[in-house]
């Protein structure tokens, strides 16, 4: 398990994290998100033994972790960390780097372990490439393919899947969280996508003004926001009434107490995103057709 205890953190005079406190468990899922510069990358940073903190306590299993005034070369050999940086061999192949890693004394394994982790981030047409060559996004596989080569205990990744076309993240989000779970990896994501979080995450913290200011389940956390920067996190939402509301739960129907003014209709895909005047207030609604400007119309909330 990996305990953070009353973990707190400044750069010179600016503080960035205070009084953190979480756990996560053996195989577990967490999901860290917040605002741009609310910590998030820091924290991995804090937990991968990078910076000397101000005060608490890292604790990995019995092992507490501890920054560079501390240890010479940072970092420990059960942790995994992929940064935006990917740090990888330009001029050997997508195998080479992978394989790196693996013992030579052994090479059935280390080939049969180096195609395995290809498959898993989808790059087997890329195999005998040189990395140099590869897009963003392909790099950005091969470090995770990399991270894992020596199946570590814990795994960190800092916006995993940002250089990744859309077409290809879906597959591969699948393909990557299910891999984790079957070696029973820990892994902590931090994350401004949400599609990164709903689907995989057993937990989310959400980090903001130096703090964390929730903690729960992704069902829970998008079902009961409790305030507008959680919810803005999932989708687009509405405050009616000091409540929060997403845009799929109003409804347009024929008579109500509630009315509203449409001032624009935006595609969806499936559906329409309708923007309208609610006393002055601006709302947003799903429905199904796109609706005339000007128009009036009635809604409810969905119960």
């Amino acid at each position: 398990m990996l305990q953070v205890k009353k973990l707190s953190f400044g750069y010179s005079a600016t503080t960035v994290l205070e009084d953190i406190d979480f756990s996560v468990g053996l195989g577990e899922n967490l999901a860290v998100i917040g605002e741009s510069g609310s910590g998030k990358s820091t924290l991995l940073k804090l937990i991968y033994g990078e910076y000397d903190f101000t005060e608490g306590q890292i604790f990995w299993k019995s092992t507490e972790i501890l920054g560079p005034k501390h240890n010479l070369v940072v970092g420990y050999d059960f942790m995994k960390y992929v940064t935006q940086e990917f740090d990888l061999m330009p001029y050997t192949s997508v195998e080479e780097n992978i394989g790196k890693f693996l013992s030579r004394f052994y090479p059935k394994e280390k080939e049969q372990r180096t195609k395995d982790l290809i498959k898993v981030v989808e790059l087997e047409a890329f195999n005998k490439t040189k990395v140099k060559n590869l897009s963003g996004g392909q790099k950005q596989r091969v470090a995770i393919a990399r991270a894992l080569a020596k199946e570590p205990e814990i795994l960190l990744l800092d916006e995993p899947f940002s250089h990744i076309d859309n077409f290809k993240k879906q597959s591969l989000r699948r393909s990557v969280f299910n891999y984790l779970k079957k070696k029973n990896i820990t892994c902590i994501v931090a994350t401004h996508d949400k599609s990164d979080v709903l689907g995989f995450a057993d937990k989310i913290i959400v980090l903001h003004n130096k703090k964390i200011v929730s903690k729960n389940t992704p069902p829970n956390l998008y079902n009961n926001p409790g305030e507008p920067l959680i919810a803005s996190f999932f989708g687009e939402f509405n405050v009616i009434n000091g409540k929060i509301y997403y845009a799929h739960q109003l409804i347009i129907i024929e008579r109500s107490n509630l009315n509203a003014i449409v001032k624009q209709s935006y595609f969806n895909g499936n559906s329409w995103l309708i923007e309208a005047d609610f006393n002055g207030q601006n709302i947003l609604i799903e429905h199904g057709n796109p609706l005339e400007k000007e128009a009036a119309i009635c809604f409810k909330v969905k119960k």
